[in-house]
């Protein structure tokens, strides 16, 4: 159940907090006052998409908190938490923030999740009605997710979503290998030819480095060991004069020089490592000459390989250090086709499989469909009587697919809403007789139809309706406002409307006013008590001018509704509207 509701920044509200109670809460102002700007603030909190320009002019970001008992919460929504690692015995706290710069976040108790979390989160809390979902009612996928949620089988339509989704994949796979098939022969040739050819050359990981460093030594013999040479004179062998002779002789003048001065013996270290530096390295270049000698021979053998490789790179068109991968990669390819008969075998019976588990998981689902259809027709054909279609009819039809192979992700029969608004015509599709004026109410019919098998199931959290009584007036209106109400009995209702019909129903009154002093507007929400009460709703009746009379009726719609209300209380109304009841508060900054 939604107790507070704290909204910061968000459209044209600058800082609004509403407290709420059980039963039927109702919110009544004036066209632009903000009632639906407050629907739109909890559908943020619970997961609705959000971006900048819903930020209230001139600040930084809007900030939503919604608080919501727990005492009543289901096991899946304790569980989702659990997994979350969130704490949520008494309360659940929601906070969403939406900055400037279009980012959200979301918070649960305080811990940061991710909106798919929140979503989640959100299913389980509020279930909201918006003003114009009739015109969602005409659509055929719109039609069969209501029927399946009326008959709480929405899971169940999932997973047949889901299985249709597995059997496609396993039948494209098939497919492919069976494409793959026909041209077996041919391409079973050119693998084994292409695997041959690879395996032949046998290149080893980093032999080609090594093969080219060995051809580029051969090649450059002469000027390595000019090279070669030239430096070990320099260093050690040229006559008269070379760096290990003339260190030696430095060494010595210096050992002369320690022997009269000690500072001197600080150097002669250094001078005796580079001496020792100079013989290793003259070593060296000396092991270097001896083993380096022409190989013609050798040489033709390295060009060769590296011929054979960079011209089976070519072939496939590949760098020459990827021939390995290449090897791998059609080896595997043949490997493959030459059991392909084992794999079409494989994979046909996982499609068989598939296709099993799908028709099983559909027979279920429209098994479900079928009883909950002929419920749901005759729940919403006997609202309809008292919703201004005296005589009218509802049906759903289940249209089964034809075929043995499962053509629909979403199960058997493709569903349909049919009415016969008039007694004595025949039922036809939805969006082809009826007015808009009667597509709201049977849209009201099956979301109130709706909203109490969730609510007898224990699955509902807060329900929201947002003005779907637009349109409807008279006795109609008053019809809506006991079905709302009866609602009510037993589950949290929130209720925008513009009917007074409806608003001398609730056990609790809200308010929704627009204040402006020239330069900035801001929303106010106030919970009315009785005689405040008996004003707006005679606004409600009479307009500008609230007379008398308006008022005199406005105090006789109430006392009905109080009747009404006390022939079957809801938990917590009598203190909602008690002088005990905690008040909303709306205040500008």
């Amino acid at each position: 159940m939604l107790s507070h509701l704290q909204v910061r920044d968000f459209a044209i509200i600058d800082a609004v907090e509403v407290d709420f109670a059980r039963g039927l809460t109702v919110l009544t102002g004036e066209t632009g006052a903000g009632k639906s700007i407050l629907v739109d603030a909890l559908q943020l909190a619970v997961g609705a998409r959000a971006g900048s320009e819903c930020i209230r002019h001139g600040a930084e970001r809007a900030e939503i908190t919604a608080t919501f008992e727990m005492s009543a919460a289901p096991a899946s929504l304790r569980a989702l938490l659990e997994e979350q690692s969130i704490e949520g015995d008494d309360e659940l706290v929601v906070r969403r923030v939406i900055t400037r710069e279009g980012k959200s976040r979301a918070y649960l108790n305080g811990q940061q999740v991710p909106l798919q979390v929140l979503r989640q989160v959100g299913e389980s809390l509020a279930e909201i009605h918006g003003q114009h979902e009739f015109q969602t009612l005409v659509r055929g996928s719109a039609q069969r997710e209501l029927l399946d949620a009326y008959a709480g089988c929405a899971a169940l339509a999932d997973d047949v979503a889901r299985l249709h989704r597995t059997r496609l994949q396993h039948s494209a796979d098939l497919a492919a290998l069976e494409n793959a098939a026909r041209d077996r022969d041919a391409r079973l040739d050119l693998l084994r030819h292409q695997c041959s050819e690879l395996k032949a050359l046998a290149l080893q990981p980093g032999e080609l480095g090594n093969l080219n460093e060995e051809r580029n030594r051969l090649a450059n013999s002469g000027k390595l060991a000019a090279s070669a040479r030239g430096a070990l004179d320099i260093l050690y062998e040229a006559e008269g004069s070379n760096a290990h002779a003339a260190a030696s002789r430095a060494l010595a003048i210096l050992r002369q020089g320690a022997a009269l001065d000690p500072a001197l013996e600080a150097l002669l270290p250094g001078l005796e490592e580079a001496l020792i530096r100079i013989n290793d390295s003259a070593h060296e270049l000396t092991r270097y000459l001896d083993g380096l000698e022409s190989d013609p021979r050798r040489q033709e053998e390295l060009e060769q390989r590296l011929a054979a490789l960079e011209s089976l790179a070519r072939k496939h068109r590949i760098a020459t250090d990827d021939l390995p991968a290449k090897f791998l990669e059609l080896a595997a390819e043949l490997e493959r086709l030459e059991k392909v008969d084992e794999d079409l075998a494989s994979l046909q019976r996982e499609v068989d499989a598939a296709v099993t588990a799908w028709r099983a998981a559909a027979s279920q689902l429209s098994s479900e469909r079928s009883k909950a259809s002929a419920e749901l027709a005759r729940d919403i054909s006997a609202r309809m009587q008292t919703l201004g279609m005296t005589g009218g009819k509802f049906v759903v039809p289940l249209h089964k697919s034809d075929g043995a192979e499962p053509t629909l992700a979403s199960g058997l029969e493709d569903v349909g809403f049919e009415v016969s608004a008039n007694a004595g015509q025949p039922p036809r599709p939805i969006g082809k007789v009826a007015s808009g004026g009667e597509l709201s109410r049977l849209s009201l019919a099956v979301q109130v139809a709706l909203a109490s098998r969730i609510k007898n199931s224990g699955a509902g959290g807060c329900m929201v309706f947002d003005e779907v009584d637009s349109g409807v007036g008279g006795a109609v209106a008053e019809i809506v406002g006991r079905e709302l109400a009866l609602l009510g009995r037993s589950a949290q209702v929130l209720c925008v409307t513009h009917l007074p019909q409806v608003a001398a129903l609730g056990n609790r009154h809200l308010r929704v006013s627009k204040l402006t002093d020239g330069r900035t507007t801001r929303t106010q929400v106030v919970t009315l008590e009785q005689d405040a009460r008996i004003e707006e709703i005679a606004r409600m009746l009479g307009g500008v001018t609230i007379t008398d009379k308006a008022r005199e009726h406005a105090s006789e719609m109430l006392e009905a509704g109080a009747a009404l209300s006390r022939s079957s209380a809801p938990r917590d109304a009598g203190s909602s509207s008690s002088g005990s009841a905690r008040r909303s508060r709306g205040r500008g900054r």
